[in-house]
């Protein structure tokens, strides 16, 4: 979760309409007064969490789509919001198709278990590079080469909970939403050193529907939501889906980071100064 973020478009927590669990009053306790980490994974919490966990890592295919809100700076001091819409299938343990149209440039980016091709059409470029034989090892491997983030990283990664599990330091039960994703969902609030959170998870098909995050490194406390749709679990997918020949035959461009990454460290005995005259 660390690499992806948290939910619903419509909804901001401030006014979720939910039913409020007999524990809220404890999870709004300032931090001094938090239990050691064992004790502050609510059980129920934590079960609701691995039961939709265990049901996206049964899935053999998937598709769905998400809708990924990003809080950024304006000139003005309040954030503007852009958004994203993505269509995503996947077959594990190999394959992943993304179609992003928008807001923004038009993306679409395939990975079928031997090489990933990000597209861009209105220009007609393509970067292709060889590519691991897993999803998750894909995913990193597209986000260390050339910055590709996708917001709904942790529904699609092998054993979701397993991702999160060692960073967690309080997962709480919030209460049930009835107006998020068209069904009744569990909310659970989730905190780790790096981000601040709420999930709405369908309480009966245990999918996610949405989830919202805010970074706690980022002074500006900017907010990142993502909603989910149209889930369609074990479906028949093409054979064809995840490769593209189109994208295939358009002009080609390296894999790499739009932004700097940091200078390399000197060798062991090698002064800096020396091994910049080099």
């Amino acid at each position: 979760m660390e690499r992806a973020s948290l939910i619903a478009v419509a909804l901001l927590a401030a006014v979720a309409v939910f039913v409020p669990a007999a524990s809220d009053a404890k999870e709004a306790e300032p931090a001094a007064a938090a239990t050691p980490a064992a004790a502050a994974l609510d059980p129920r919490a934590v079960d609701i969490l691995k039961a939709a966990s265990a049901r996206l890592a049964a899935a053999k295919t998937m598709s769905f789509r998400a809708f990924a809100a990003y809080e950024s700076p304006s000139r003005l001091g309040p954030p503007l919001v852009y958004t994203t819409i993505s269509e995503v299938t996947l077959q594990r343990p190999d394959k992943l198709r993304v179609i992003t149209p928008g807001d923004g440039p038009a993306t679409e980016f395939y990975y079928d278990g031997k090489i990933m091709m990000a597209y861009a059409p209105a220009e007609d470029l393509v970067a292709v590079a060889a590519a691991p034989p897993t999803i998750d090892a894909a995913v990193q491997v597209a986000y260390d080469s050339a910055a590709i983030y996708f917001p709904f990283t942790d529904v699609i990664v092998a054993d979701p909970y397993g991702d999160i599990a060692p960073d967690l330091k309080k997962l709480f039960y919030i209460g049930r939403s009835q107006v998020v994703g068209g069904t009744t969902t569990d909310i659970l609030g989730i905190v780790t050193d790096h981000l601040f959170g709420q999930m709405w998870i369908g309480a009966e098909d245990k999918l996610p529907r949405a989830y919202r995050v805010t970074y706690l490194d980022d002074p500006s406390r900017l907010r990142q939501e993502v909603a989910f749709s149209n889930w369609r679990l074990d479906g028949q997918v093409d054979a064809d889906a995840f490769t593209s020949t189109k994208a295939a035959n358009a002009k080609k461009m390296q894999f790499a980071r739009p932004d700097p990454m940091p200078p390399a460290e000197p060798e062991k005995g090698v002064p800096a100064a020396a091994e910049s005259k080099n």
